[in-house]
């Protein structure tokens, strides 16, 4: 019998496909770090999401476990050259919360755009801002996507259809670039996407050369009163840098999902009225976390058969 450990709640269509497939599931969803370290050796399979991490130091006495499948898009919780060097296995759902994401990253975009969530809390508060809360359009401005993958290829086409221009930088530009002509968008340097666009955002993995790429130099050289907007990883934007940044004036906003520090992101920076935020909801829609669930759960049973 396969022994799956599930260390973090994934949707129950993924648990069904599991049990029906023969697979035994332990369910402990809230299972600690030194908990896990104890017992992973004793499974052939992990499932975890965002809130598991799979260090060097869990992953020590691994024991029979022959996999690591992780419901979502990052693998920056797994510590997956290590796991590979012990003979694991580790896969993902990298397509699964696509849509998701980017549909979040339009919301952000209105938001910022029309003052949705300022107008709210004034409301809530007794207040009527109507003529503290003028706004624009998107049609008609540009949106700079930094990682033309799966969620920048669904953004483009969704701010194309609003009637926004797209500017595009991927360091594979050469692999991807018939994604941007399809989508309408123009392929640039990054200063040039920077320079140029109303609105920026951040579709890159966490990694080493990732960290930080969006800090004082890059804000420095976006244009006056541009937002960014990161949905991506908390790491790949400088919050001390943008925190800076929105103190000299120079930008319109940001909008964020994701933090350096989750879930107790910094304080000064999340309560700014010209910050929108929320806490790392991109793929929480019922279609994505069904996605994420069943795609690992087809991965798992495909090794295991």
């Amino acid at each position: 019998m396969v022994k799956v450990l599930v260390a973090d709640s994934i949707h129950e269509d993924g648990v069904k496909m599991m049990r029906d497939a023969g697979l035994e599931l332990d369910m402990q969803t809230e299972i600690t770090a030194d908990a896990l370290k104890k017992v992973i050796g004793g499974y052939d399979a992990i499932v975890v999401r965002s809130r598991t991490k799979l260090t060097k130091d869990v992953l020590e006495n691994s024991g029979s476990l022959k996999v690591i499948a992780r419901a979502g898009v990052g693998l920056d919780n797994v510590d997956v050259a290590y796991a590979k060097g012990k003979g694991i296995e580790v896969y993902n759902s990298p397509e699964a919360p696509s849509n998701a994401v980017a549909e979040l990253v339009l919301g952000f975009m209105l938001d910022l755009a029309r003052n949705i969530s300022r107008g709210d809390h004034g409301l809530k508060q007794g207040k009527w801002l109507k003529k503290d809360l003028g706004g624009f359009e998107l049609a008609g401005r540009t949106l700079g996507i930094i990682g033309f993958g799966r969620i920048g290829y669904l953004l483009g086409k969704k701010a194309k259809a609003l009637g926004m221009e797209v500017l595009a930088f991927d360091v594979m530009m050469d692999r991807i670039r018939h994604l941007v002509v399809e989508v309408g968008a123009k392929d640039v340097a990054l200063d040039e996407l920077l320079a140029g666009s109303d609105f920026v955002s951040v579709h890159v993995p966490l990694l080493p050369q990732t960290k930080h790429m969006i800090s004082s130099a890059q804000f420095n050289k976006m244009k006056k009163g541009a937002y960014i907007i990161n949905a991506a990883r908390g790491g790949v934007v400088d919050e001390a840098a943008l925190k800076a940044a929105l103190e000299e004036g120079r930008h319109g906003g940001a909008a964020l999902d994701v933090f350096e520090r989750e879930p107790d992101p910094d304080p000064d920076l999340v309560t700014r009225s010209d910050v929108v935020c929320t806490p790392h909801i991109g793929a929480e829609s019922e279609e994505a976390q069904r996605g994420n669930s069943t795609i690992v759960a087809e991965k798992l049973i495909k090794f295991f058969k």
